[in-house]
């Protein structure tokens, strides 16, 4: 014997003596010790078991042969992973892995032959559907752990029988799919969960069906439908979280129906389900009254710090997100753990502790039924099995196995505590929920209530509890379900301690009450985002901060409310985007496997509306708290709409009927703020569509592609808007093609383009699309705009263009119009177009996509301007910029989403007319050098 087989050996006995399970089948059975010294060094493969019973089932007509063949297959299985796992040879996920093969072998195999057997014309023949006749199968749906493919050692398995349609069996004894699926059912149960002198294979818990016991054994598609839509509780669906269709048979147009129209909306709400919080603390209250009662504190899965408080966490955040977020639609915890972490609904630490503490019990859980293959998770009372179970786990000795224990189930209730825990109440809650008077008799809790405003640090007590008496008053608050109604008292008192933080204080209540009263709104059902602030009041203060600071950020959160959800991310602190990260995750998410197989074009229009949402909000939080510089701000929001039209013309393409070539010769240009990426929060994007393809078909097929795209930007959903487009800028106008060849498009600036268009042009860049063509239409670009002008008539037609600007839009106010007056911002950018269409033919450099502020210094360098006016001018327009950009942050718009129009007044202040003076005298100034007084 080589040293290397004394080890085996050894190994191969100390693992033995860990179970006495193992002990009896080797000494009922010697044979099987030799199969097992032969193969446990390896896996017991998914194809080794079918082959196994193959082989042994060659007969294959009898219904006891079948069950002692199932059986053999246990004892094998069973003593091949008891010494791999005990030794060290497979790692949880093999076990798992290996009894959830086991069993869904099984279960194929038997309900193969029962349904041949059963299925025999002189029988019952084959269940057809009523409709059309097709065959009909029937639908195993695995729950709990088995659908989960986390199975333990000695686990039952939890099933539902369903099939998709009534109707009769073609047989002999001709009898109605339901009664022969019913039939069918109670053959598999007996061949998998009756004890016979060979065993049993697993027991089968048929409770989790609609109903339970009292319902019959196998329904079809519409009765789970009906049940889930009237009668199905909130236990359930945790419970189908985990459903997984395991049938061989089931086809996939019927599993689609099954688990994508009928099982994911009942399990996963298509809004964010706060709600899912209360529910699950209340699943939690009755499991720890059945532990109390049936004393099972030593009890590693339902105990305190247990197996089931790590999958009642997973649970909760995809009951809460899983109709939002495919990716939470998965089964296995650990899956969930880590799915959590990276989209930082959970920190590093969390999903490390809840990690190792679901290994170490799901690892202590195996071998306390090793033992004796037991359906248990009771640590043992026995001094011998408890030194068993340490030294199984690597321990030396019980006590200090305990420790580790100890430590790893303290976690898990910490965790649970902190996520699942009801929110505390501050002291002065209870006062302040009297600001709320029912009757004449509560006034004087309503003036203690009013006193505590003073106590908080209000300086208008009296003023603020009379405007919340004045919201509980109003038509709104009277007019909504008692249960609303409840929910924003438990809020307004939070609120109330909130605001005060951040004055004007009468702004700011003023503000988070509009936004109150549009996140109650039935729309929102069920008042998931009151229940989503009443779960983490500690979002409250951040959202009081950005409402104070900004109108714009209040109404923005208004129309999406499911940012309020944003605020709940374990980011780092003012994170900025990772675009090439970001853009992988976006493409990642509109191709998930898990996306729905209709309307797959609505969800990925609501997809990318969310993405560009949150995004958008995520860089206001930043701006809002004073870590952005403009500039950055307004590349990163540039950086967002080349991410959004890049994706959109993919998908727009892939949609496309009727396709000549498998990627498009077509590109889109940004102009305007888009090109001269000085992108807002909410600007339009000037863009036009440009190809370059000599197919026949290419015309008609870009003009459908840019109607495509229009439409994917456009369109409001229910997700709302992603951008508003201008497309005005192409060739023509509004009169002109959708999209033109770079031909036509070179031709048209060569000969009829007027000079607002090549000033235009100047602040034109390639945003998304075919390289190619990104090169042709620069290489027009700077032709044109390298083109020798006449610097007289230049300059005519550009006065001539800016006098019809002010003209249109005139300021009877004294006051500094920021934008159109004389020294604003448009007098800048026309003074750098009329430079670079001036001398780009003698300064090429001068056609640089490199913004107004880059293109002064340059002009400067160049000679063409003085560099003391170009500095004071560069330093006005960042000045003039920082405070457009703030008057449209606090500006009241609309709340269609838009900015004030171009068309409004941005007027200042007295003061800042005043301020902003010689920054406006500089412009002047470099006006009247460039252009002349």
């Amino acid at each position: 014997m080589t040293p290397l087989d004394q080890i085996t050996n050894s190994t191969f006995e100390q693992a033995i003596s860990f179970s006495r399970y193992v002990q009896r089948i080797l000494i009922s059975d010697p044979l099987q010790k030799e199969i097992l010294l032969k193969n446990w060094p390896r896996p017991y493969q998914k194809t080794e078991m079918l082959g196994f019973l193959k082989d042994s089932m060659q007969a294959g007509n009898h219904e006891a042969e079948l069950n002692c063949v199932l059986r053999k297959l246990r004892k094998q299985v069973m003593l091949r992973l008891t010494v791999r796992d005990i030794s060290g040879c497979a790692d949880l996920t093999e076990v798992m892995s290996t009894m959830s093969d086991l069993a869904e072998v099984c279960i194929n195999f038997s309900l193969e032959h029962h349904e041949k057997w059963l299925t025999q014309p002189e029988r019952f023949g084959m269940p057809t559907n009523k409709k059309n006749g097709s065959a009909q199968h029937l639908w195993v749906v695995a729950m709990g752990k088995l659908g989960g493919r986390e199975l333990n050692v000695s686990s039952d398995i939890d099933l539902i029988f369903v099939y998709p349609e009534d109707g009769q069996t073609n047989g002999h004894k001709s009898i109605s799919n339901h009664e022969f699926f019913a039939r069918l059912g109670r053959k598999l149960i007996a061949s998998l969960n009756d004890y016979t002198v060979d065993g049993y294979v697993f027991r089968v818990d048929m409770r989790l069906r609609p109903h339970g016991e009292n319902s019959p054994l196998a329904i079809s598609f519409e009765m789970l439908d009906e049940y889930f839509k009237t009668q199905g509780r909130e236990w359930e669906r945790h419970a189908w979280i985990k459903g997984r269709v395991i049938a061989d048979r089931a086809d996939k147009k019927n599993e689609l129906r099954l688990m994508e129209q009928i099982v994911r909306p009942f399990v996963f709400r298509r809004y964010l389900d706060f709600n899912a919080y209360e529910s699950m603390r209340r699943l939690h209250i009755q499991l720890r009254k059945e532990v109390e009662r049936r004393e099972m504190h030593d009890n590693i899965k339902l105990g305190p710090g247990g197996i089931r408080e790590i999958e009642f966490v997973t649970q909760v955040f995809q009951l809460i997100r899983g109709g939002r977020d495919v990716d939470l639609c998965i089964r296995p915890t650990l899956e969930v753990l880590q799915c959590l972490q990276k989209k930082q609904q959970l920190p590093h630490n969390t999903v490390t502790e809840l990690t190792d503490a679901y290994r170490f019990l799901r690892k202590l859980e195996h071998r306390l039924q090793y033992l004796d293959d037991q359906q248990t998770q009771t640590l043992p009372k026995d001094p011998d099995d408890q030194q068993r179970i340490a030294t199984a786990m690597d321990f030396p000795n019980y006590e200090a196995f305990m420790q580790e224990l100890d430590v790893h189930r303290m976690h898990v209730t910490h965790h649970f505590d902190f996520i699942l825990a009801a929110p505390k109440k501050s002291p002065a809650h209870d006062i302040l929920a009297h600001l709320r008077q029912t009757q004449t008799e509560d006034t004087a809790k309503t003036q203690a209530a009013t006193t505590q405003l003073g106590t908080l640090g209000f300086n208008e007590p009296v003023k603020i509890s009379e405007r919340l008496q004045q919201f509980y008053q109003s038509h709104f608050y009277q007019q909504l379900p008692e249960f609303r109604q409840q929910k924003i008292n438990m809020l307004i008192p939070i609120l109330v301690e909130a605001i005060v933080q951040f004055p004007p204080v009468e702004t700011t209540l003023e503000r988070m009450l509009r936004l109150l009263e549009i996140i109650s709104s039935p729309k929102f059902s069920p008042a998931s985002y009151l229940t989503l602030l009443l779960e983490h009041p500690d979002t409250l203060p951040r959202v009081a901060k950005l409402v104070s600071i900004s109108q714009w950020a209040s109404d923005y959160l208004g129309r999406h409310p499911i940012l309020l959800d944003e605020l709940l991310r374990h980011h780092e602190p003012n994170p900025l985007p990772d675009w090439a990260m970001l853009k992988n995750e976006l493409i990642y998410q509109l191709n998930h496997v898990n996306k729905p197989k209709s309307d797959v074009i609505g969800w990925q229009m609501d997809l990318l509306r969310h993405f560009q949402h949150a995004q958008v909000f995520q860089l206001l939080v930043s701006d809002l708290e004073g870590v952005l510089k403009l500039e950055t701000l307004s590349d990163h929001l540039t950086a967002l709409a080349d991410l959004v039209l890049e994706t959109v013309l993919n998908l727009a393409w892939s949609k496309l009927r009727k396709q000549h070539r498998t990627a498009p010769c077509f590109a889109i240009i940004g102009y305007g703020k888009l090109g001269g990426k000085e992108l807002g929060y909410a600007s339009d994007l000037d863009i036009i569509f440009l190809y370059d393809d000599g197919h026949p078909d290419a015309s008609e097929t870009y003009a459908k592609l840019a109607q495509s795209i229009n439409v994917w930007l456009n369109s409001h959903t229910s997700a709302g808007l992603l951008y508003a487009t201008d497309l005005r800028l192409r060739p023509n106008g509004n009169s002109g093609l959708l999209a033109h060849s770079i031909e036509a498009f070179a031709e048209y600036q060569r000969t009829q383009a007027w000079v607002w268009e090549h000033q235009a042009l100047t602040r034109a860049r390639f945003v998304a699309g075919d390289p190619g063509v990104a090169e042709a239409f620069e290489s027009t670009r700077k032709e044109i705009l390298c083109q020798q002008r006449n610097l007289i008539e230049l300059k005519q037609d550009i006065l001539s263009m800016r006098e019809k600007m002010r003209d249109a839009h005139p300021n009877p106010t004294t006051l500094f119009d920021i934008k159109q007056d004389r020294g604003g911002i448009i007098d800048v950018e026309f003074i750098v177009q009329y430079l670079v269409l001036g001398y780009a033919c003698k300064h090429p450099e001068l056609t640089g996509n490199i913004g107004n502020i880059a293109l002064l210094k340059l002009a400067a360098d160049l000679d063409l301007i003085s560099v003391q006016n170009a500095e004071k001018a560069r330093t006005a327009y960042r000045e003039f910029r920082r405070i457009q950009h703030r008057q449209r942050l606090n500006s009241d718009s609309e709340l269609s989403g838009a900015t004030p129009a171009d068309s409004a007044l941005q007027t200042l202040s007295n003061t800042e007319t005043e301020r902003l003076n010689n920054d406006r005298l500089t412009v002047i100034a470099l006006w009247e050098e460039v252009f002349g007084a």
